[in-house]
C-alpha cells in the first residue's frame, strides 16, 4: 500500500499538525483551521483520485453527506472533490465512541440505552431527511459527546433513488450490523437503518452484536433469529422487531422514538465512565495546543480517524499515530 514520500503542511486552510492513520481510501490527518479549530482531514489516494467514478463518487457523497443538519450527527465542515487530491474536513468530537466506551466500561443499563437510543433515531431522522441511507450504522461509528451521540462517517451513504456508484466486490457495511437486505443485494432503504440501529442497541446492552461475528455472521443475519439473552425485557420486543428480517415489519423511526421515550427519563448524559473519558481527552488535546511537540495525537482524534477510513472499502483500522516534527 502506497505511503505518501512526506506528509502535507497544509490541506486546504487547515494546517496539518499530525497523521492519524491510513486505510484503503487515503490518509487521515489531524488539521487546524486558521482560528485554531481542529478537523479531521481525510485526503484520497492518488490511485483512486485518477479514477473518473470514484472522483464522481466520492463527490457525490460529500454533497449528500453537507445536506444533513442535525444536533446528532458530525457534519462535514469543509471539502475540495476538485482538488488534484481530494479530502474533506469533519468536525471534531471529544468523545470516545461507543464501541470503545463498551469494550472499556462494559454495557450500558436500560435507561442510558434508551437515551442513546432516542438521540440516534433523532440522527437517523436527519439522514433520511436529506433522502440518505447511511447502511453502516455501527458502534465505532457512534462518538459519545457530552451532549448527545453523533454519527459520523457518510462515507458509503446511499442517495435515495440514485445509481450506486460502489465498486463491484466491495462489502458495503459492516457485516455483523448489516441488514438482510444488504448482504443479499436487495434495496435498502430507510428500514435498513433501524436494523442496524437495533444490532447497535442489543450491543451497547450486551457488548456484542445480536448475530455474532465471524465468517457464518451474514448466514445468521438473514436466516437465524437474534441473539437477545441479556436485553432487558423491557426493551427486547422493541428490539426484536427492529431486527425482523422483512423491511415492512420494523418500525417507523417516529413509533421507535416513542416506545424508546415510553419511560420516564432517569438516566443522566453522558454516561459517566464516558464523561471522565471526554474530561481526560479535552485535557490532552488543550496540553497539546500548548505543548509543543512532546505530546501524541489525542486518542479521541485517533478514534475518530479510525471511523473515517474506508467507509467500508476494508477493515483496516487505525493502529498509532505517526507526528510530525513541525506540529
Amino acid at each position: 500500500m502506497r505511503t505518501p514520500v512526506s506528509d502535507p503542511l497544509s490541506v486546504g486552510p487547515y494546517r496539518i499538525a499530525g497523521r492519524l492513520g491510513s486505510g484503503g481510501m487515503g490518509w487521515v490527518y489531524l488539521g487546524r483551521s486558521p482560528a485554531g479549530r481542529e478537523v479531521a482531514v481525510k485526503v484520497v489516494r492518488p490511485e483512486l483520485a485518477a479514477e473518473s467514478e470514484f472522483r464522481e463518487r466520492f463527490a457525490r457523497e460529500v454533497a449528500a453527506a453537507r445536506l444533513v443538519s442535525g444536533a446528532y450527527t458530525a457534519a462535514v465542515v469543509d471539502a475540495d472533490t476538485e482538488a488534484e487530491l481530494p479530502w474533506l474536513a469533519t468536525m471534531y468530537v471529544p468523545g470516545p465512541s461507543l464501541a470503545e466506551a463498551v469494550r472499556a466500561d462494559g454495557p450500558l443499563p436500560e435507561a442510558q440505552v434508551r437515551r442513546l437510543g432516542a438521540f440516534l433515531v433523532e440522527a437517523l431522522q436527519a439522514i433520511h431527511a436529506a433522502n440518505l441511507v447511511h447502511r453502516d450504522l455501527k458502534p465505532a461509528n457512534v462518538l459519545l459527546a457530552s451532549d448527545g451521540p453523533r454519527v459520523i462517517d457518510f462515507g458509503i451513504s446511499r442517495v435515495e433513488g440514485a445509481p450506486s456508484l460502489t465498486q463491484a466486490g466491495i462489502v458495503v457495511g459492516t457485516p455483523p450490523f448489516m441488514s438482510p437486505e444488504q448482504m443479499t443485494a436487495a434495496p435498502v432503504g430507510p428500514p435498513t437503518d433501524v436494523f442496524s440501529l437495533g444490532g447497535v442497541l442489543v450491543h451497547a446492552l450486551t457488548g456484542r452484536p445480536p448475530f455474532g461475528s465471524g465468517e457464518a455472521v451474514s448466514l445468521r443475519v438473514v436466516h437465524r433469529e437474534p441473539d437477545l439473552d441479556g436485553v432487558p425485557a423491557g426493551l427486547r420486543p422493541l428490539l426484536a422487531r427492529c431486527l425482523a428480517k422483512r423491511p415492512g415489519d420494523r418500525p417507523r423511526l417516529d413509533v421507535l422514538l416513542g416506545e424508546l421515550l415510553a419511560q420516564p427519563r432517569t438516566a443522566v448524559w453522558p454516561p459517566p465512565a464516558v464523561a471522565r473519558t471526554i474530561e481526560v481527552r479535552r485535557s490532552e488535546l488543550a496540553a497539546r495546543r500548548g505543548g509543543g511537540t512532546s505530546l501524541p495525537v489525542p486518542s479521541c482524534l485517533l478514534l475518530h480517524a479510525q471511523a473515517l477510513l474506508d467507509a467500508g472499502l476494508t477493515d483496516d483500522m487505525v493502529t498509532r499515530a505517526v507526528v510530525r516534527g513541525d506540529a
